[in-house]
């Protein structure tokens, strides 16, 4: 890899000198707690959760590339063989702008890749913006991503919903609930660690 090249490349969580395509360092991959869900691989909660918020929120757009490999490699291991298209949970314009990237899509590039489908990257989009679902208590989520996303155009294919964190699944049910409006037949959803196991699509 080129980044190899240039320098070591870092854990996601703790900076840390790690060996090549290695998301975390020996000592974080120790700790990172893998869930038993069709949904998600991941556990949020210590290295993995440090290494999500920093991605998002410092932001660290570079940490895309070893937990979008991670995440690739998790659905490798998975049965989506009836999937034909990945779509990652949309920002509203001001949020993306004020990021600069939608982690969302980021991390859904690599599964596509992975899966051997197509990316539709505008496929859905945010038609208000909303709380930070982080934020919020459960019902509070649930209104706050209620009607907030619309396809853009009809999509009658099997889907991948591809996000970050998931906590009460509220902002995940909401997207799959506009693809089935738009013709999905079919709404998987996918995401990199589970906060809870409440509600799912």
């Amino acid at each position: 890899m080129l980044l190899s090249i240039f320098g070591p490349q870092r854990c996601a969580a703790c900076d840390a000198p790690t060996r090549a395509s290695a998301a975390f360092c020996e000592g974080c991959a120790l700790v990172v707690e893998r869930v038993d869900d069709d949904h998600a691989p991941f556990l949020y909660g210590g290295p993995m959760a440090a290494a999500i918020a920093r991605f998002k929120y410092l932001p660290m757009p570079d940490l895309a590339r070893p937990l979008g490999q991670l995440l690739a490699s998790e659905v490798q291991k998975r049965d989506f063989g009836d999937i034909e298209a990945v779509v990652p949970v949309p920002l509203h314009p001001t949020r993306l702008f004020e990021r600069g990237f939608n982690q969302a899509t980021l991390l859904a590039r690599p599964v596509a890749r992975a899966l051997g489908v197509p990316l539709l990257a505008r496929a859905l989009m945010r038609t208000r913006p909303t709380e930070k679902q982080a934020e919020l208590d459960r019902s509070a989520r649930l209104r706050n991503v209620e009607n907030a996303f619309v396809a853009r155009t009809n999509i009658r294919t099997r889907v991948l919903l591809v996000d970050d964190v998931r906590t009460t699944g509220a902002t995940q049910n909401a997207c799959a609930a506009a693809l089935r409006a738009a013709g999905c037949s079919h709404v998987r959803c996918l995401v990199l660690a589970i906060a809870d196991a409440i509600g799912y699509p």
